[in-house]
């Protein structure tokens, strides 16, 4: 269910933006999680604009960034009735909703970032996408999110013992709930905007996550220690609601699609030099940074992840399938 004051906010937000933005003839609601300039953010504006030259001003795209319109929960579920028009999400918490979207969160799954690029551009991405359609979305294009470490308040991580019995805050997914505990930590699923208090205070000892959201979040002020395993891969994706879709044209539907694409370059450019200047910035601000780890044991631990999500010939096949990509 969407929470109240989640929905009144957005019905508000949109009611201001309709009296603010005449230029455009439709203005497309876009919720995003992440602060104003983060790569993400940057993308999704970089989409609205070639929209709007495609459409000769029709449509514009207002980013509603820094979880104005709710937490990505709430906002993949206002997505789905209509009152958001776009949603820039992690894959992680689709998990729960889409099957198909736990096999590119899958623990160690690509081998690279030019591994994961490949495969989600070309036919198995596209299938991916193309599965949103059955859940009141429209699947448009994926974004980068980097490689997720963890990091903690506590100590340096450098072996799967060192995390045994650790608070460990993850997404509201299964397959990460299942991946912390796999390698001994104590999995703690919550909101990302609940992190930083919750380490502050102790709830969690600390979370996981890439080098720009651990700046960002200001997680790195909280958590010093920053264990580069590099578990995770998990893309971003940004979805349409098949309501908005649906009353597009043809033509307009096209003009999305294009744009949604084209916009991919610029958010991986973005992505790329975030990470130089987040990586630069909290090492300066004075985080440990572990980068002496063997990965071989936290691999050998995912095997039960993925036996235990990974039981359909469909499933089997795509895994085969992005391991066989070169």
């Amino acid at each position: 269910m969407i929470h109240t004051k989640t929905f009144i906010a957005t019905l508000v937000a949109g009611f201001a933006l309709a009296s603010a933005s005449q230029a455009c003839e439709v203005t497309l609601r876009s919720a995003e999680t992440h602060p104003d300039g983060y790569p993400t953010v940057v993308g999704v504006k970089a989409m609205g604009k070639m929209l709007e030259q495609k459409t000769n001003g029709k449509y514009c795209v207002e980013v509603f960034h820094s979880a104005q319109l709710g937490e990505e929960k709430d906002t993949i579920e206002q997505t789905q009735f209509g009152v958001i028009d776009l949603d820039r999400v992690s894959l992680g918490p689709f998990n729960n909703i889409i099957e198909v979207t736990q096999i590119p969160s899958l623990p160690y799954i690509f081998r690279s970032v030019d591994h994961m690029h490949k495969v989600l551009d070309g036919p198995i991405g596209q299938e991916i996408l193309a599965e949103f359609a059955n859940h009141d979305l429209i699947g448009l294009a994926f974004y980068d999110a980097g490689s997720r470490s963890f990091y903690n308040s506590q100590k340096p991580i450098k072996s799967m013992d060192d995390l045994k019995g650790m608070k460990i805050r993850v997404m509201q997914s299964d397959v990460f709930v299942d991946m912390v505990n796999a390698v001994g930590g104590n999995a703690t699923p919550m909101p990302y905007g609940e992190v930083y208090s919750s380490i502050q205070t102790g709830v969690i000892d600390g979370a996981e996550n890439n080098w720009p959201s651990y700046d960002t979040s200001g997680h790195f002020e909280v958590a010093k220690y920053y264990t580069l395993d590099q578990h995770l891969m998990v893309p971003e994706v940004l979805v349409m609601s098949k309501k908005t879709w649906e009353k597009l044209s043809a033509d307009e539907q096209k003009a999305v699609m294009e744009s949604a694409k084209a916009s991919v370059a610029a958010q991986r450019a973005s992505w790329a030099a975030k990470e130089k200047v987040s990586e630069d910035k909290v090492r300066a601000a004075g985080s440990q940074i572990i980068t002496d780890i063997d990965k071989g044991p936290f691999i050998e631990a995912m095997k039960p992840v993925y036996a235990k999500y990974v039981k359909s010939p469909k499933l089997k096949s795509l895994v085969e399938r992005i391991q066989a990509t070169k």
